[in-house]
């Protein structure tokens, strides 16, 4: 018999945290977050991490369980998340997945298993050299040619997913795009899939409040502390929330102008998750506003109490 998992996704700022918690306390479920960058410890202004306080006393997963030196990938991530399904479920309690990493989503509910491609570790190793001898944009460069889709998720600093997508379609002759459109459809768990949707504008107000409520709690200092660490060329560090700040600590362009790219990038990063999920999953999604939210939040409740008997 398949577990039931709650999947609660949208854009940034949309009110994914809140709703979890009310999904959590209704029907006693624990929450694993599907954020790419909240297992770093330390990252926690810039990823919006949930606060102690605000948890009301729920169990959280995938949160401060690495270094932000350390690397993780999508099959990592899917592994831990499923282990954390299968034991949530083992305590007669309710899965419950948030976030906005829709890849991060995706590879766990729809069993994406990139483990299957064999590692050809010549190939790499070659890579590896001339990526050490020429720099990254050649390989970049050629991945771009190969497979554009996957070239505009990966950022160019991140050598190992450059390599790995290269990889991909040095041994199986797909591209990562076409390989992951194969994957099965099947799901191996029952998903009741919420989305949360906002109009455009009011979305982007929340975001650039949310960044100025992000600089006045310590993000400058959380981004100083991590460059002190020596972390800047870390992988973590390309997150947006990080990278815009960079360039000013290097004296490259003032704060004013480091604030506005990460407003600027935090909004054009809500609508590519809002394309994604739209695009890529059956969700049912559910319109908020800052004056209809207990309402709407009532309504998913409902909605959910529903769904849960039938599963």
């Amino acid at each position: 018999m398949k577990e039931t998992v709650v999947a609660i996704v949208g854009p940034t700022a949309v009110g994914k945290t809140k709703l979890s918690i009310e999904v959590a306390k209704a029907f006693n479920g624990e929450i694993i977050s599907g954020d790419s960058m909240q297992i770093y410890k330390g990252m926690d202004i810039g990823t919006a991490k949930i606060k102690e306080k605000e948890k009301q006393g729920i169990a959280h997963y995938m949160l401060d369980i690495k270094n932000p030196n350390e690397s993780f990938t999508v099959a990592d991530f899917k592994s831990c998340v499923e282990h954390h399904i299968s034991e949530i479920s083992k305590r007669q309690k309710l899965p419950i997945l948030v976030g906005g990493s829709g890849l991060y989503v995706q590879s766990v509910l729809y069993d994406f298993n990139f483990a299957n491609v064999n590692r050809n570790k010549e190939f790499t190793d070659q890579l590896e050299k001339e990526i050490k001898q020429y720099g990254i944009e050649p390989s970049y460069s050629r991945l771009s040619q190969i497979d554009p889709e996957q070239a505009k998720k990966i950022h160019p600093n991140n050598h190992r997913r450059v390599i790995r997508a290269l990889e991909i379609y040095e041994t199986t002759g797909l591209t990562m795009s076409e390989y992951q459109k194969r994957q099965t459809k099947e799901s191996p768990y029952n998903i009741i899939f919420i989305g949360l949707e906002m109009e455009r504008a009011l979305l982007y107000d929340r975001i650039n409040a949310r960044v100025e409520k992000m600089m006045e709690n310590g993000l400058l200092e959380e981004v100083q502390d991590l460059m002190n660490q020596n972390l800047k060329n870390a992988e973590s560090m390309q997150a947006i929330g990080y990278k815009e700040f960079i360039p000013y600590f290097e004296g490259k362009y003032s704060l004013d102008r480091a604030i506005e790219l990460l407003k600027r990038n935090s909004r054009r990063y809500a609508k590519r998750q809002y394309t994604w999920f739209k695009n890529k999953l059956d969700i049912t999604w559910y319109t908020v506003t800052p004056n209809s939210t207990k309402e709407t939040f009532r309504k998913i409740l409902g909605d959910l109490a529903g769904l849960l008997e039938n599963k």
